[in-house]
């Protein structure tokens, strides 16, 4: 069966980490979030995967350069402008002849695809939205079902007092290729406020399927760092790298932990890490490939990509630092702050209350005390 994974945002909630990599090439757990999205649709028996990438398209094509077999068909199709979710379906109608899925990209979810392909076949769907339940449904684009499980209607963002059901759209859809057939070639389209509401009006059959699954939109700092969390704290299946050195404590291939160093799981470490005495490491924290984390520094709660180095004294706490940043003495991180790429904090500084940082800037010693 063939998929559609839409990797063409920007990630603009996601900067400064997204200046240097898309989205979907983020890791999570020390492996790129894309990678985790096909393992799942491998799972359930998808075979080929075409890639709609528009925003640093190479990224994905050197990546999966480097993986001799990833156990699927992948396509690259780079968008030459902006297409929207089903513009850039539209894109590749050509190559989809069957029923087929789409994913969106920056969604960490266990959805059981195969009852959710037994669901639209049932029902003679010619779309069906995989849907999820929310606590703040005003945020969204509400999807509430007739009892016979079709669409009634799509309503955005309501007020409480119009709120009729908990379930919105998962970013899931199988869809005929006939479909397709009503949305418009080369341009900015959508299927949640296009292609969808479009065919409520003519009466086409439009499903909508409860999942009840894990479901988290990685698209913010907050949510990037909860879905390490969550896999940490074992809120849905996963396969760590590396061996389990005690109780939720993975480390990858050439990583030291020194005699005396504290390590409070579940903590998530790459390969050629240095971990050194009097150091603290305190879950749910992943360390990418080649940290260190010099004695008296300490860790808690955060997401390091690889190359980080923390100086002594140093302190970074429920924070994300991008790949290869240096943390001087006695440097707190904290609040979800995020440090882009190649970025290089001097001694004596306090970063808080979310503050950005992009890539590739040198912060002189004593100079924030955000």
């Amino acid at each position: 069966m063939k998929a559609v994974i839409l990797v063409g945002g920007q990630g603009l909630r996601l900067r400064p980490l997204t200046c240097t990599l898309p989205k979907p090439m983020l890791p999570l757990i020390n492996r790129p979030f894309i990678e985790h999205v096909l393992a799942h649709l491998k799972l359930h028996g998808i075979d080929e995967v075409i890639l709609s990438a528009g925003y640093l398209p190479a990224t994905f094509d050197d990546h999966f350069k480097k993986i001799d077999d990833l156990g699927l068909k992948l396509e690259l199709v780079a968008e030459e402008q902006p297409l929207g979710t089903c513009g850039a379906v539209k894109n590749v109608a050509d190559r989809l002849d069957d029923t087929f899925m789409v994913f969106n990209g920056d969604i960490l979810t266990d959805i059981n695809l195969s009852h959710l392909l037994e669901y639209h076949r049932k029902k003679g769907a010619l779309a069906t939205i995989a849907l999820t339940s929310v606590d703040d449904p005003t945020s969204y684009g509400l999807v509430p079902l007739k009892s016979d499980g079709q669409v009634e209607a799509f309503v955005e963002k309501p007020n409480w007092d119009d709120v009729t059901t908990d379930l919105i759209n998962a970013g899931t859809y199988i869809l005929e290729p006939q479909a397709l057939d009503l949305a418009p070639s080369g341009e900015n389209y959508s299927f949640e406020r296009g292609l969808f509401p479009l065919m409520l009006e003519k009466g086409l059959p439009v499903y909508g399927w409860p999942a009840g699954s894990y479901w988290l939109d990685i698209g913010s700092p907050e949510k990037f760092m909860r879905a390490h969390h969550d896999l940490l704290d074992g809120k849905l299946p996963f396969d760590f790298q590396g061996s389990e050195l005690k109780p939720r404590v993975w480390v990858g291939a050439g990583t030291v932990i020194e005699a005396g160093a504290m390590i409070y799981g579940p903590v998530a470490m790459g390969k050629d890490c240095l971990v050194e005495a009097d150091a603290v490491v305190v879950g749910p924290t992943s360390l990418g490939d080649g940290c260190i984390i010099s004695a008296g520094a300490r860790v808690e709660g955060s997401v390091l990509l690889d190359g980080c180095r923390l100086a002594g004294s140093a302190v970074v706490k429920n924070s994300i630092l991008g790949r290869h940043v240096s943390i001087g003495r006695k440097v707190h991180v904290d609040d979800v702050s995020v440090l882009g790429d190649n970025l290089a904090v001097g001694e004596d500084n306090l970063l808080r209350h979310g503050i950005k940082i992009w890539p590739d800037t040198k912060i002189e010693p004593g100079t924030i005390r955000f």
